[in-house]
């Protein structure tokens, strides 16, 4: 599987800005060749974006599972300091709700 940084996103987003300018400024005088290559051009980073956002959705879905499964395990074998902690998070939230 590829890797997936943000910075290859920003690029593939840049790109398409990119493409899709070159693409207004060729159909707004001219038509023909110019317009079809800007298209074809258009076409295949829109492609290759689509294909590293899927990317970066799945791994991001994958990562969010792992984490809630290394949750799950650490309240299972820590149920006691999990109580504690969500008691704790509770009355903090409790104590900035009643300032209100």
């Amino acid at each position: 599987m590829r890797e997936v940084t943000t910075d290859k996103l920003m690029s593939d987003l840049r790109a398409v800005l990119e493409d899709a300018e070159a693409l207004l400024s060729a159909t707004a005088g001219q038509a023909g060749e110019k317009i079809q290559a800007a298209r074809e051009r258009a076409k295949e980073t829109v492609k290759v974006a689509r294909e590293r956002l899927t990317d970066a959705q799945e791994e991001a879905v994958k990562r969010a599972r792992a984490a809630a499964k290394d949750a799950d395990r650490y309240v299972h074998d820590n149920p006691w300091q999990a109580v504690g902690i969500a008691a704790g998070i509770a009355f903090i939230v409790g104590v900035l709700v009643s300032r209100r």
